[in-house]
């Protein structure tokens, strides 16, 4: 029998009524209320911690109340008052917590003490701090190449913790960082250094509140960055534009109700977010871009040939761009009847779309994971800014790039370090600073890490942070082979299912979360730092008391494995962790930018990572900023599935009770969904295509020609409003269905937004 239960009423609007409810609920759920709602009240403040959800910029005006439904939250996941005691290691298997939820294991609370593996009894016990470090020191240092090693970190890390840890990996001697930035916005910085010659951003914050028009590809920030729809709202009253594409109709895109507005609240009021909404297939994003230049070219060849002013900004092409001759060559190239086929968009709704771009004299463009895990991300990143620089949309206020990170920190541990192609600067400066050879040689990224370790060339992983087992494709193969390894140690707050698959040797090591305070030895509070999606970089500070008196800090427990690992002849680790100002006084020394880093990130708002494109300086080989001149891709994988008989393509995406990995509830409230998380949304015509009806239970099958069996059973059909053909559920439940096989060019990020799979009931798949 169909089972429709768990389809509900979409929220009238984001936010509003809905979020606040929620917020209660999750705090009175953490079993921590009053004191949840009184650390609240510190989020992104001077004084305060940075909130350890999204990457979103803070306003420099600096509210109260500059928090949001995600970030309540995340404090309260984190400040909960549920534990995780070493007796109830006692009471389960890891075999048995294995069949538990990502939800159900997380829910019981904070880790308490360091845990190690043993293999008899299937369980973890305590372990002393200093032992476990001695272990973990003797496995690495027993290994015979330190390439054999992973080092994974998550973007929950901190800049003094990422900066200790790559300093250690390099020491150790190899540059094997498989980083949570390689499964998001690899492609956002390959294709932005290509391009303009750095891998961030161009805008700032204020930049929001001048622009003319605003396109918003590939994202959702009612769930993902939901502080983000303030800020849009606010451009759209005052009359900018705002131009969404995106392939499923987001509630969060088309109406906000601001909790922080009284009378609004009162009323049950909402305000628009899309001036213009339009829902490409997936993977067509690149297509509608090239389309929306085509138009812009046609048109400017049109007001010239009329005498009129030229449309293009000549000067700003002439002084600091290369290769529009071939840009332009490449889109004349490319026929308007690829360009619709591949986009799935009208020529009208194109024509829209550049109506908009070219009225407007400043724009900003902003996109996620809806361009960054295609196949042709990078390109289509390319693409994007070469539209822009048409115009000259970089480098003056209220216009600029704007790639959205997930995790509160992932582009700080970048900057600081965190990457496996290192730049020759950042090698030279640490060598002058430590007075040591440092290795150059390229390491591992994610891809490259599953890859060692499932051929058996990596015997020990690592982890600073995240849920790797879960956050990555093909589920099965990255667990079978995590439990291959010799060593496996997992740096957390709470349990989750990669520390169930533990190697030979494996160790769960409890840390500090972003909202306690941290006391060195001289009982001083300690303050961390992180840099936002706009090159801002604050301090953060907790207030809460520690979740157990056993708990360590990031910094201290990587400080910790060097010190057993490499020693202290060359790092004083002990005193260089006792002292985050010490930490940061030699990452000024090492890394631009972050001259008098003490004082400047103690100042309210913190500062401000110049960023050479924002300021028109271009480090590119060239010296400019370069326009693309790649070509369309020949078929997306919406389209190639269009040949064969009952195959779509899929997207994976979060939920509105979901922050990466990390389930805070069932609800999907803004999409009608309650109570359930293995469903697939499908348009209506396509789920009567493949003889179903909305609610039936199916098998969903990964069709990917790469030998490997793929099967996510048991997921219920929904009716959306999502282009035929196209697919979409949540993650991590589906990442079983990501190949590793299928990934970005240049980029390397797995493609988990063009994911081919077809349906069966359980019956037909039995049988075959």
């Amino acid at each position: 029998m169909a089972e429709t239960k768990f389809v509900g009423k979409r929220s009238a609007a984001a936010g509003g009524w809905g979020a606040l409810k929620s917020c209660g609920k999750q705090l009175l759920g953490s079993g921590a209320a009053l004191s949840g709602a009184k650390t609240l009240l510190k989020a992104n403040q001077p004084d305060g911690f940075d909130c350890p959800g999204c990457a979103w910029g803070d306003p420099e005006h600096g509210s109260s109340f500059e928090f949001c439904e995600n970030g309540v939250k995340a404090v309260a996941w984190e400040a909960t008052a549920k534990r995780t005691e070493p007796d109830f290691f006692g009471r389960y298997t890891v075999s048995e917590l294995r069949n538990w939820t990502d939800y159900a294991l997380e829910h019981e609370g904070r880790l308490t003490q360091p845990m190690r593996y043993d293999a008899a009894s299937d369980r973890y016990y305590p372990v002393e701090w200093e032992d476990a470090f001695a272990e973990i020191g003797a496995v690495l240092r027993s290994l015979d190449n330190p390439n054999r090693a992973e080092f994974y970190t998550s973007g929950r890390a901190s800049n003094e913790a990422a900066f200790l840890y790559q300093m250690f990996v390099r020491l150790y001697g190899t540059n094997n960082f498989p980083d949570c930035s390689n499964m998001c916005h690899e492609a956002s910085g390959v294709g932005l250094t290509q391009a303009v010659g750095v891998g961030k951003g161009t805008v700032l914050l204020e930049d929001f509140e001048k622009a003319d028009a605003i396109f918003v590809i590939g994202q959702n920030p009612g769930t993902n960055h939901p502080r983000m729809l303030g800020d849009l709202r606010r451009a759209s009253e005052r009359g900018a534009q705002i131009v969404v594409l995106n392939p499923v109709k987001e509630r969060g895109l088309e109406r906000f109700s601001d909790p922080q507005r009284k009378v609004e609240m009162l009323h049950g009021g909402s305000g628009a977010i899309a001036t213009h909404y339009f829902q490409p297939r997936l993977g067509g994003d690149m297509a509608a871009v090239r389309g929306i230049a085509k138009l812009v070219f046609a048109r400017d060849d049109a007001a010239v040939a009329a005498g009129q002013p030229s449309l293009l900004d000549h000067d700003f092409i002439t002084t600091h761009t290369a290769d529009l001759d071939a840009y332009r060559a490449a889109v004349d190239a490319t026929d308007w009847d690829h360009i619709l086929d591949q986009s799935g968009l009208t020529r009208d709704e194109i024509e829209q779309m550049a109506d908009v771009y070219l009225a407007a004299d400043k724009v900003i463009c902003t996109w996620a994971m809806g361009v960054t895990q295609h196949r042709h991300s990078v390109a289509t990143i390319r693409e994007i800014t070469s539209l822009m620089l048409l115009r000259g949309n970089l480098g003056k206020p209220g216009a600029g790039l704007c790639p959205v990170r997930g995790h509160s920190n992932v582009q700080g541990d970048r900057t600081v370090g965190i990457n496996e192609k290192a730049p020759p600067a950042l090698i030279d400066a640490l060598e002058r600073e430590l007075g040591v050879p440092i290795p150059r040689q390229p390491g591992h990224n994610v891809l490259g890490a599953i890859g060692a370790m499932m051929d058996g060339s990596a015997q020990a992983f690592i982890g600073l942070g995240g849920n790797f087992a879960r956050a990555t494709p093909d589920s099965a193969l990255i667990a079978d082979a995590l439990s291959s390894l010799k060593l496996t140690v997992h740096v957390a707050t709470k349990l989750n299912h990669c520390h169930l698959v533990p190697g030979e040797t494996s160790f769960i090591l409890p840390c500090l979360g972003r909202t306690e305070i941290d006391r060195n030895s001289k009982g001083v509070s300690q303050i961390v730092t992180v840099e936002d999606s706009m090159s801002m970089v604050h301090g953060s500070g907790g207030i809460n008391r520690p979740a157990s008196p056993w708990l360590r800090s990031e910094v201290k427990i990587v400080a910790g494995i060097a010190a057993a690992t490499v020693g202290s002849s060359v790092v004083d680790w002990a005193t260089l962790s006792d002292d985050n100002d010490l930490i940061r006084d030699m990452i000024s020394r090492v890394l631009p930018g972050f001259h008098d880093y003490n004082t400047r990130v103690r100042k309210p708002r913190g500062f401000h990572l110049r960023n050479s494109a924002a300021n028109r300086e271009w480090n590119t080989p060239s010296g400019k900023a370069n326009f693309s001149t790649a070509s369309l891709p020949e078929a997306t994988e919406h389209q190639q599935t269009r040949k064969a008989d009952g195959q779509f393509v899929l997207q994976t995406f979060r939920s509105h009770d979901q922050y990466n990995t990390t389930i805070y509830g069932m609800d999907d409230r803004y999409r009608g969904i309650y109570g359930k998380r293995t469903i697939v949304f499908m348009h209506p015509d396509d789920i009567a295509s493949i003889g179903a009806k909305a609610g039936d239970i199916m098998d969903v099958v990964g069709e990917h020609d790469d030998g490997v069996s793929r099967v996510a059973k048991g997921f219920s059909l929904v009716a959306y409003d999502i282009p035929r053909g196209c697919v979409a559920g949540y993650y991590p439940e589906l990442n079983c269905l990501v190949p590793l096989s299928t990934f970005g060019s240049e980029s390397y990020t797995p493609a988990s937004k063009s994911v081919i799979v077809s349906f069966r009931h359980q019956k037909e798949l039995a049988a075959a």
